[in-house]
């Protein structure tokens, strides 16, 4: 435990103390909480939580989703498989800025998706980049990756034998799915979901590159970004910051409360029919 302890103290806990402590700071000397009110006053500033919650909440239902039904149907092994897998976490060696750039490259005004349209008659297709869409994709093809591979690895590990009993006792794939399958993998969707929504909660380059940093996806980070390097003020960007990390602990506190009352009821059992 002392290695994790040490850890968490030094990546975690003393950054966080000294944001909040920072954040306290008034400009005239002292401790005041200042920076919070002239954010939670600020309807520009505060704006911000909605529109990052608009961004976060969405995108992580739908990685989530997609992540579950791949990953399901993937679970007892696909032809290609390796080469299928290898094509979905490519975006893992991209990084952002990467992806950013290719989904400028490929949705933008001047990318092939709209040169194809255009070729083919098409005038009026919608805009995909520098809007609340582009952040949305980018974010998607960013982070399906790992939650894929994480649920992948949780369903596989499921004694196959369970489906097959249900199947032999007359159970269709709804149900065998519904009754058998979801109660163990419910747990790892948790778990994923929390990742998930945490990552897309701090989404910064994101809105930048294929979003509209000063109108439609300006991010809490954005907020947080400006105060501290436009208006090189510290004590206000970490109050933001401090929100925004509060924001984040409050959605994973609120699915690690909805994973519990799951367990307490019987609908997932952590662990069960692992192999």
């Amino acid at each position: 435990m002392l290695p994790a302890a040490i850890y968490l103290l030094v990546m975690f806990v003393y950054p966080f103390a000294y944001g909040v402590i920072l954040s306290l700071q008034a400009k005239g000397g002292g401790i005041s909480v200042a920076n919070y009110l002239a954010f939670l006053l600020d309807p520009w500033q505060v704006r911000t939580v909605w529109v990052t919650a608009s961004i976060a909440v969405p995108n992580t239902v739908l990685t989530v989703l997609l992540a579950l039904v791949v990953a399901y149907s993937m679970r007892r092994g696909v032809w290609m498989e390796r080469t299928i897998t290898t094509a979905l976490v490519l975006p893992i060696a991209l990084g952002t800025v990467l992806v950013a750039e290719g989904i400028n490259g490929f949705y933008g005004p001047k990318g092939w998706l709209n040169q194809g349209l255009l070729a083919l008659g098409i005038t009026d297709a919608p805009r995909l980049t520098h809007n609340y869409t582009g952040v949305m994709i980018a974010l998607l093809v960013q982070h399906f990756p790992f939650c894929f591979l994480m649920l992948l690895g949780y369903i596989s590990g499921i004694d196959p034998g369970l489906e097959a009993a249900a199947r032999v006792l007359g159970a269709g794939p709804w149900a065998i799915f519904r009754r058998v399958m979801w109660p163990l993998i419910a747990p790892g969707v948790a778990i994923a979901f929390a990742l998930v929504f945490v990552m897309n909660f701090g989404v910064f380059p994101s809105a930048v590159l294929v979003g509209q940093p000063a109108g439609a996806t300006r991010t809490i980070a954005i907020a947080a970004y400006q105060q501290a390097f436009e208006h090189s003020d510290m004590a206000m960007a970490s109050a933001i910051a401090v929100v925004m990390g509060g924001c984040q602990l409050l959605g994973l506190g609120l699915i690690l409360v909805i994973r519990r009352r799951m367990a307490a009821t019987g609908v997932a059992t952590v662990g069960a029919g692992k192999r």
